[in-house]
């Protein structure tokens, strides 16, 4: 895994500010065992670039302590329970499926941890915009497209469940925890 910390740069022309530490960006990749795609390899290429001209510092993390595989399962083509399991990590905004990362965007996650917190009720389209979007001023067919987005990315396993005619609600069956702490 490697980390990449570029401080932005002042645009040319603006006056000092008193000194302080400017905002980070921080870039972190996970790179599992083997050959590197073109794409990625040009990637950590261009970040590697940057850390050498100055404008960033590029590290990799030795600390990050691999979680434990779990043990496979006994039907060979049986998916492992583990795998459906979605662990929502508040502290650090991210989402495991088993163990995968799931690339959320910001408003997929905030969807997803509302109605993880508040299960076994149902939202309409206009209480969900109202409660995660922060505004009632939006098509409410809004919500439609990243629900079906946040279905496509948890792919195997069902977490939101449509109620027809009203909304959506977390699904009865969806293996979900939210972690606070982390």
């Amino acid at each position: 895994m490697s980390v990449v910390a570029i401080p932005t740069r002042r645009h040319p022309g603006t006056r000092p500010a008193r000194p302080r530490t400017g905002p980070t960006l921080t870039i972190t990749i996970d790179l599992v065992p083997g050959p590197l795609s073109p794409r990625l390899a040009r990637l950590v290429q261009l970040l590697g670039e940057l850390a050498e001209s100055g404008e960033g510092q590029l590290r990799t993390v030795e600390d990050v302590v691999p979680a434990p595989r779990p043990a496979a399962s006994p039907a060979a083509g049986a998916p492992s329970a583990d795998t459906a399991h979605v662990r929502i990590l508040a502290g650090s905004r991210m989402v495991r499926q088993g163990d995968r990362v799931v690339p959320l965007t910001r408003i997929e996650y905030e969807l997803l941890l509302f109605l993880a917190e508040r299960p076994r009720r149902v939202f309409t389209r206009l209480q969900l915009l109202s409660s995660v979007w922060g505004y009632e001023h939006a098509v409410a067919r809004t919500v439609d497209v990243h629900v079906r987005r946040l279905r496509a990315k948890l792919d195997g396993s069902e977490v939101v469940t449509t109620v027809y005619g009203v909304g959506y609600r977390l699904a009865d069956e969806a293996r979900i925890s939210v972690d606070h702490s982390r």
